[in-house]
Order: C-alpha cells, then structure tokens, then sequence
C-alpha cells in the first residue's frame, strides 16, 4: 500500500495528462491532433525569422494568397518555373516585411499616415506602384483608369478587384516604409568638408620611390614550426572569420541524355519531309504552317544584317547574301533549319508616331477623321477635340506615341515601319481603331522578312530509356555503399565531380544549372556520411548518382577542418619576420641604397606615382604600397616583410596632383552609401538569425 501511494504521488501528474490525451482523442478529430503537432514540429517549419516561426501552413497560405494576386493581375496562373520562384519569394518577403523589416523601421519611429497613404493612392503624388498598375496605350500613368477601376470595384461580385486594390495598398504602404528608412541611411552617411578634404588630398599623393626586394621563395623553412597551440590561439582571436552556413560536400557522376545518332537522323528526316510544303506555301499559311511544324514560330518583324546570328550564322549569310528565296536544310549542333525569305524592303530602324485612338462608338468617327486630317490643314488635336465636341463624345487618346521600334512597338502597329511619311492612314489593333501618322523616321535600311523552320534533335523514349538503364546499374553495383560508388566509377571510367559546401535548395549541381533541387532534397534529407544516392532524374535531362561525403553544420567551422589555412598564414607571417631579420643583419651600417642591393645580391628598382588611392591598381604589394604613401622623404626604411618578399625602400618625394577631385569624392561616397543599403536587409536577416526552409517544400 505504501508503494501505491508514492506512485499515486509522484507520478499522479504524468497519469493525469495520459488519461487526458485519451480522453481528448475521442473529442478532437485527429486530423486536428496532427495539425497542432506538425504546427510546432520544426520538421513542418518553411522558416523562422528572429524567434517568430513560419510553418508550412502559414507559408502555404500566403502562397495561395499571391498565386491569386498573379492570377489576377495577369489572366492566369504562374506556370513557369520562373512564374513560381516569383510568386514564392513575395510570400517570403511578406514574412520578412512582417517579422523582421517592419519591426525594425517602426523602432526607428517610421510609419506611413492615412492623409500619405491617400496621396500615394490617389493623390498628388502617386505611388510609382499604383502609376505602373494603370497606364494607357503609351506606357503612362492614366488618373482615368485609376478612377474608373475605383469606381467599379464595389460592383465587382466576385471581389477579385477589391483584392487586388488591398493588395497595392500594402504594397504601397511597406514600399514607402522602405524608401523612408533608407533615406533615412542615405541622409546620415554625411561627409563633411574636412572628410572631404582628407579624401581629396589622400588620392592625390603619389610617391616616387627607389626599393629593393628580396623574395621568399617557394623552398619551404624546416626551421619555421607552427605549433598547435599557436594556431588554436590565432583561432580562437579570429573565430568570427570563420562561420559557416549549413553545406554538404558531394562526390557524383552524371549521365547526360543526348540524342542519339537515330534520334538526330529522325529529325532530318522529318525537316526533310516538309521542306517542299514549307518552300511553296502561301504567305498568309506560313505562321499557322509553323506553329504545327517548327519549334520557332513566324513573327512578322522586319531583321537587318547581323540580327539573325543570334539564330544561325549560316542563316543571317543566306538571307543578306543569298541569290534563292528559300535555303537548303542547315544545321547548328542538333538543330535543323530552313530559311526563307518573305518581303524585302527599306525600312528604318525607328520612326516617329502621331495617334488618335478610338474605341467603342467612337470607331465610327475613323473615316471622317481622316478625310479631314487627310487634307493637312489641321492637327491631329485639333480634329480630335473639335470631333469629340461635335459628336458629344471624347476619344479615348490623341498625340505623339513618340518614337517606336521594333522592340517598342505597340502591338498590331509593326506596319508604322513601312508607312509613308505624313500620310494619315487607320490601324486596327486590340485597343480599338488608330489614326496614325508617321512625322518622321531614322534612315532606312536593307531589311527582310523571314520565315525559320526549326527542328531541334531531342533524345527518344528509346534513348532515354538507355541512358536511365545505365545509370540504374552503376547505382544497383554501388548498393548505397561509397566503397562500392568508387569502384564503380574506376571501372567504368567515369568522370568523378565534387561539390563542396552545397548549400540547401541550391539548384546548380555541375553542368546542370537549372532545377536540381532532388539532388539537394536527398543530400539533406535522406543521405548519411558514406551513403550513395539511387538513381536522381533531373528533367528527364540528366542522371544523377551522388555520394554524401561531408555534412558542415551551420556555425563556427571546427579548427580541425581550418588548421592547414591558419597553419599557412602564421608561417608565413613568421617567414617574413626572419627574412626580415636576415637582412636587418646584412646591411646593418650601409647609408645608399645601391650599397644595400649589393649586399642583398640584387638591383635597386624605381617607381613613380606609387599611389594609396583605392582606385590604382599599381601591380604592387599592398603592404610595400601602404608603407611608401607615409614614410619620410629621403630616408631608408628598415627591411618590411611584404607578402611576397623583404623590401628596403627610400622615397624620393612626395607628389600632389590634383587628377582626384570633389565629384570623385562625392562619387565615392555615394557609392558607399549605396553599399551599405544593399547590405541592411542581409544584416537584419543575420542579427535575426534567419532560417530559410522554403527549398524543404518547393
């Protein structure tokens, strides 16, 4: 009895709580359970930003919430790889702006007031985020749009508008939250005249100088120990030097899926089987002709000497030097191409453009309008506003589209290129009709149109089978094992890569610079020290076979892993002591400089205009260069331990130029305080300890 009640005593507690969990197991769905404990587990966590965690449900909503906003915003989904890395790093930045940027900025007393934030909306002084969100037919900022969209966002039923207007405001708000704090950084980074004084003068002073120099040599000193205790010393002095992200080192082989001499013979063949089609189809056919035969599809652009290179050398020499329309089958690596020529003509690089844009009702105002503007006696403006007076209407844009090229061209209007000059003429384009006058233009030039028909070679379900076959049996005769991955590789002659310090999510892995992020999920996750990888497919483009051989934890690296460094630098700091020293001892007494050099065996050497200015790069030791800028005229140094050698030197003046002057200093400076704002949010995200996981999920 008396042993029950110690156990009813001490551990009532613990069977209290047992009995409660059983109890609440009937209550609570255990989907909810799970929920809860993947909420706290770091397991489930996509990051942590200065103590505030970020779990995969948190993360995972704000996602779905700015996949809504592209969605909105665009017409469609973020498909893209690109797309979906754009979307992911503005749910990251939320959190960053939450836990960790705002924080900070509001310590600093920054905020936004609700009279600003209207002026940033819908004011005076609109935010370049909201100007950029409505733009007209040109490219500007339309006050119109902005109000229509405002006006009809309470009758948008399915409140994607209202959405989207919360979206910017926030945007806005944390926008101009960063342009205050770093304003704030750039207005304290003051450089006053004397600073300024100081600067100038020390990039003006350049040293003329007679020296000279004793290398060290590569031999190495027996007689120069680095103890333990010296390099542990050295370490513990300069730890910091020496943190560390959290990496992996990597052994692998890859096996890189070509086409094979069939696959490659398929596609000719295939170029081959249309090419008379191609050669002979009606103009009007060609682009829907390509979009069902080529990999590169017709664009109506006009392409001058030279342009078409970025395509195919061979191509751009046929079309410009060329005597036939159409080209015979070329080649570049395993691509097969057929070119032909549409038009040709004299077109100018850019032109200068005149509209009037009308849309709706206001479309049938084009003919009368250009009868009149046909006649030349009154401007574009003119006609417009006293046609929009008559009819009771305004059109919906007038004026100077400005010069346009061919890669700004509003689309539907590539025909401006070719147009007579003054001659008013109607374009219809997805905007509404255009009246358009072409007022002037740069020279023009031999240019043409041209049709590609383009086949690249790509690997089979066959020969990607073959590859994936062997590399699945040298992974099968690895079984897992390093031992075994070596021995492999040694038979086989496979060509052995290493990777070190792979860091988590990090998706170049070799030659494979895009999308390798199995390689990085099997590193951190599944592998152990010694273990080899199965068989990793990376887009059906590469085989991977990789072997873990080194986990470096996040920290301070292990003085053990920097003991050969530290070991190098210390020997030869002490190298140059005892150099130093050995000719100390040799011109002991000597007063000229060529006396020296022929104690030490060796030539005095001259150097003018030796500079301390950060802008030189002089070819010089930096120590040498640092020693002169402020030693006494006339007087012979002691021996100084450089980095490469012992050097003697005397300067034989000191000259002030006056090629470094107040812009360059003021340039400087700005550059500097460009640095330090690019580094503050790296400086928070360090101060904050940030843990970013997002490559664990996505």
């Amino acid at each position: 009895m008396a042993v029950l009640e110690k156990i009813r005593v001490k551990f009532g507690i613990v069977i209290s709580v047992v009995i409660a969990l059983a109890l609440l197991s009937f209550i609570i769905d255990p989907n909810t359970l799970a929920t809860v404990a993947n909420t706290f587990s770091s397991k489930y966590r996509v990051g942590k930003i200065d103590g505030n965690s970020v779990s995969y449900q948190d993360f995972d909503n704000q996602l779905n919430y700015q996949n809504m906003i592209f969605e909105s915003m665009y017409g469609r989904s973020a498909n893209s790889d690109q797309e979906l890395d754009f979307v992911r790093d503005n749910a990251w930045k939320t959190f960053i702006d939450r836990y960790l940027f705002l924080v900070n900025a509001r310590k600093a007393g920054i905020n936004v007031g609700d009279a600003e934030m209207v002026q940033l909306t819908s004011g005076d002084m609109v935010s370049p985020i909201i100007a950029q969100s409505f733009i007209d037919e040109t490219g500007s900022f339309s006050k119109e749009r902005l109000s229509s969209f405002l006006q009809s966002m309470d009758y948008d039923p399915s409140g994607q508008a209202k959405m989207i207007w919360e979206y910017l405001k926030n945007t806005v708000n944390t926008e101009q939250i960063y342009n205050k704090y770093y304003s704030l950084f750039r207005q304290s980074y003051i450089v006053n005249p004397l600073m300024m004084t100081d600067d100038i003068a020390e990039n003006n002073n350049s040293v003329n100088v007679e020296f000279v120099m004793l290398p060290y040599g590569y031999a190495p000193d027996s007689t120069i120990v680095v103890s333990d205790a010296e390099i542990k010393d050295y370490y513990k002095k300069h730890k910091e030097l020496y943190k560390q992200l959290d990496s992996r080192d990597l052994e692998y082989i890859i096996f890189e899926v070509k086409p094979s001499a069939e696959d490659i013979a398929a596609t000719n063949e295939q170029v081959v089987k249309v090419y008379d089609e191609f050669a002979s189809i009606e103009p009007s056919k060609m682009k829907s002709f390509l979009m069902k035969n080529s990999d590169r599809q017709y664009t109506d652009e006009w392409f001058k000497r030279g342009e078409l290179n970025l395509v195919s050398s061979d191509i751009d020499k046929f079309v410009f030097d060329g005597k036939e329309e159409v080209s015979g089958v070329l080649t570049k690596d395993n691509t097969f191409y057929v070119a032909r020529v549409m038009d040709s003509a004299m077109v100018p690089d850019s032109v200068f453009v005149k509209h009037i844009l009308l849309q709706g009702e206001q479309e049938n105002l084009a003919d009368s309008l250009l009868n009149v503007l046909n006649r030349g006696r009154e401007s574009f403006s003119n006609v417009a506003a006293q046609y929009s007076a008559d009819q009771n209407m305004q059109v919906a844009e007038r004026g100077d589209l400005g010069w346009m090229t061919k890669n700004n061209t509003i689309p539907g209007m590539e025909s401006v290129f070719t147009a007579p000059l003054n001659k008013v003429f109607v374009l219809d384009t997805q905007y509404g009709k255009h009246l358009v006058k072409v007022t002037d233009r740069t020279e023009p030039l031999r240019k043409k149109k041209v049709a590609i028909l383009e086949r690249e070679a790509v690997a089979s379900g066959n020969t990607i089978n073959e590859y994936y076959v062997k590399a699945n049996e040298a992974a099968t005769l690895a079984d897992g094992k390093y031992d075994q991955f070596r021995k492999v590789v040694e038979e086989n002659g496979y060509n052995l890569l290493t990777l070190n310090h792979f860091t988590e999510g990090t998706e170049t892995v070799g030659v494979i610079n895009d999308r390798t992020k199995e390689v990085s999920k099997w590193a951190y996750e599944e592998a152990k020290v010694g273990k080899v990888s199965n068989v990793i497919n990376v887009n059906n483009d590469y085989y991977v076979i990789a072997a873990l051989t080194k986990i470096h934890k996040k920290g301070y690296i292990p003085v053990e892993e920097v003991a050969p460094r530290i070991k190098d630098i210390l020997y030869a700091e002490k190298m140059g002591e005892k150099k130093a020293a050995e000719v100390a001892e040799k011109i002991a007494g000597l007063g000229s400089m060529e006396a020296i050099a022929e104690a030490l065996n060796t030539t005095v050497s001259t150097k003018d205009g030796v500079s301390f200015s950060s802008y030189a790069n002089q070819g010089l030791d930096p120590k040498f260069i640092g020693a002169v800028s402020v030693a006494e005229e006339g007087k012979i140094s002691a021996p100084l331990a450089g980095s490469i050698g012992v050097y003697v030197y005397r300067v034989l003046s000191h000259e002030t130029g006056s090629s470094y002057n107040e812009d360059d200093a003021r340039n400087k400076a700005a550059q500097m305080s460009y640095y330090s704002l690019q580094s503050l949010i790296p400086t928070m995200m360090v101060d904050a300890d940030v843990e970013d996981n997002r490559a664990r999920f996505y």
